[in-house]
C-alpha cells in the first residue's frame, strides 16, 4: 500500500533531528512538500540558511530514513531555497522551545 504524505512526514518527525537545535526537521519547518507517486517519494526541503553546516547531512539523512522505511520506493530529496525559511515555518511546539 502506498504511504501518504502524512505518513512520510511522521517518519521524518520521528527519525530526523537537526543536531544543532535538537528539533526534528518537520517541526522545524524544513520540509516544504512531500509527494508520493506510484513507486517514488519526492521531498522538497530547505535549511535554515544556505550556509548551514548541515547542508549535506540533513538531506542525506532524510533520504536514508525514507529508503529504509519505505523499501522499494525511489526517494528524491530536493534542497530548495525558495521560499526562504523563517521561524514562522516552525510548529507551535518548536516555537515554544525557543520561547516564541
Amino acid at each position: 500500500m502506498r504511504p501518504s504524505a502524512d505518513e512520510v512526514r511522521a517518519v521524518l518527525r520521528d527519525r530526523v533531528v537537526d543536531p544543532e537545535l535538537g528539533i526534528n526537521v518537520v517541526d522545524l519547518g524544513l520540509i516544504y512538500d512531500v509527494q508520493v507517486e506510484e513507486n517514488r517519494i519526492i521531498v522538497d526541503m530547505t535549511l535554515t540558511t544556505p550556509a548551514c553546516p548541515l547542508a549535506a547531512l540533513l538531506p542525506a539523512q532524510v533520504e536514508e530514513v525514507l529508503r529504509e522505511r519505505f523499501a522499494g520506493y525511489d526517494v528524491e530529496v530536493n534542497l530548495v531555497w525558495e521560499p526562504r525559511w523563517t521561524p514562522d515555518r516552525m510548529s507551535q511546539e518548536a516555537r515554544e522551545m525557543f520561547g516564541q
